[in-house]
C-alpha cells in the first residue's frame, strides 16, 4: 500500500536532473529512517550515483511538504478520541514545540510546529486538526498539563468549532500512546542534530510525519 500511495505523487518530480524514482528514493530514506544526508550520499554512491548531500537536502525541503499534501486525500478516518501532547525539536540551537495528536488507536490526527507554547498556538493546532477532512469531530480530548489548552478549547467551544458535549480529560497515563508515538519522530530527527531554520524544520517534519502515517497504514490508494 505504501508503494501505491507514493507512486501517486511521482508526477511532481518532472523536469529534474535525476529520474523521479531516484529523487523519491532518497527523500523517502531520509524521512523514514535514522539516516543523515551523508549516509544517503554513500548509499547512492554504492549504486553508482554521485549526488551531493546539499542536493538531497534541497529535495527533502521541497518534496517533504508535497508528500504530506499529496497523501491527505488518501488518509483513512481517525476515531473521535483524541490524545494531544507536545514534544520538542531544536531549531537554530533553541527548542521549539511540535504539537501532535493521535487517536485511541495511535493513528496520527495532525501535527504543527510552533515557536511558542501558548493559547494561540494551541488554538491554531486544534483548528488545523479540525479542518482536516480525515478527522472526526472529537467526542473526547485527552490533554497534558499544558495550561494553554483549556482556554484554547473554550474559545473553540464559544465559536462552535467543538460540540458543547465534548469531554476533556487531563490524565497523564492516557496520553502514553501519543508519547510512544513521539519516539518514532525523535528517532528520525536525532541524526539531524537540529535544524538550521524554522522553515526547513517545518518542511522536513511534514515529510517525516507523512511517512510515519504511511508506515502506520493510514494512507490508502483510491
Amino acid at each position: 500500500m505504501e508503494q501505491l500511495t507514493l507512486e501517486a505523487i511521482l508526477n511532481v518530480f518532472k523536469w529534474k536532473q535525476y529520474e523521479s524514482a531516484i529523487i523519491l528514493q532518497t527523500v523517502r530514506w531520509y524521512l523514514k529512517y535514522s539516516l543523515s544526508y551523508r549516509d544517503i550520499v554513500e548509499m547512492m554512491s554504492e549504486r553508482g550515483l554521485k549526488i551531493s548531500h546539499t542536493t538531497i537536502m534541497r529535495w527533502v525541503h521541497e518534496f517533504g511538504p508535497e508528500i504530506d499534501k499529496r497523501i491527505r486525500p488518501f488518509l483513512k478516518p481517525t476515531n473521535d478520541s483524541w490524545r494531544t501532547y507536545e514534544t520538542y525539536v531544536k531549531v537554530k540551537g533553541q527548542w521549539k514545540y511540535l504539537y501532535r495528536a493521535v487517536d485511541a488507536r495511535g493513528k496520527t490526527i495532525d501535527f504543527m510546529l510552533s515557536g511558542n507554547r501558548d493559547m494561540q498556538a494551541a488554538k491554531r493546532f486544534f483548528t488545523k486538526a479540525l479542518s482536516s477532512p480525515h478527522n472526526q469531530i472529537p467526542r473526547v480530548i485527552t490533554l497534558d498539563k499544558n495550561p494553554a489548552y483549556p482556554p484554547a478549547i473554550q474559545e473553540l467551544l464559544n465559536e462552535k468549532f467543538l460540540p458543547k458535549e465534548i469531554l476533556i480529560r487531563r490524565t497523564k497515563y492516557l496520553n502514553n500512546i501519543v508519547e510512544q508515538d513521539h519516539r518514532f519522530i525523535k528517532k528520525i530527527t536525532k541524526p539531524m542534530l537540529g535544524f538550521k531554520t524554522f522553515l526547513t524544520a517545518e518542511r522536513t517534519l511534514k515529510g517525516i510525519e507523512a511517512m510515519h502515517m504511511i508506515r502506520k497504514g493510514q494512507a490508502v490508494d483510491n
